[in-house]
């Protein structure tokens, strides 16, 4: 019995210290693709978002603009977007997706297409972190 609780310990610090890790991943991330429109506090409030022609979102907000959940999917789809439909032009996010992809390097063989949905789900897991 003993055992068994050591192992289940020891189990959720793996668990929890995985989950740290992808926050602090999809962080970095943010710093460096999201932050110059959304702020470094994901506020909407960064360096370039007064030169655009759109108010940039509040992404601490997310949860509570979505009746209390994370819209996972709708996250992954934005940031990726690849997959927009452009029928009205341009979008006013850019498409990072492709962006990841055509930057992606793998030491381990990964394709570029991993690399960039890994990028891109570290971002929605950091942005489903700071939901206020």
């Amino acid at each position: 019995m003993l055992r068994s609780v050591f192992a289940i310990a020891a189990l959720a610090g793996v668990v929890a210290t995985g989950v740290a890790a992808q926050d602090t991943i999809g962080e970095k991330e943010f710093m460096i693709a999201c932050a110059g429109c959304h702020g470094e506090t994901a506020k909407g409030d960064g360096k370039l978002a007064g030169l655009l022609k759109i108010d940039t979102p509040d992404l601490t907000r997310m949860s509570k603009n979505n009746g209390g959940e994370f819209p996972y999917e709708y996250a992954i789809w934005v940031i990726d977007g690849r997959k927009l439909i452009r029928m009205h032009g341009a979008t006013d996010m850019p498409i990072w997706g492709e962006r990841f992809q055509s930057s992606a390097t793998s030491e381990r063989g990964e394709t570029a297409e991993m690399v960039a949905r890994g990028r891109i789900l570290s971002l929605v897991y950091y942005l489903q972190s700071i939901q206020q």
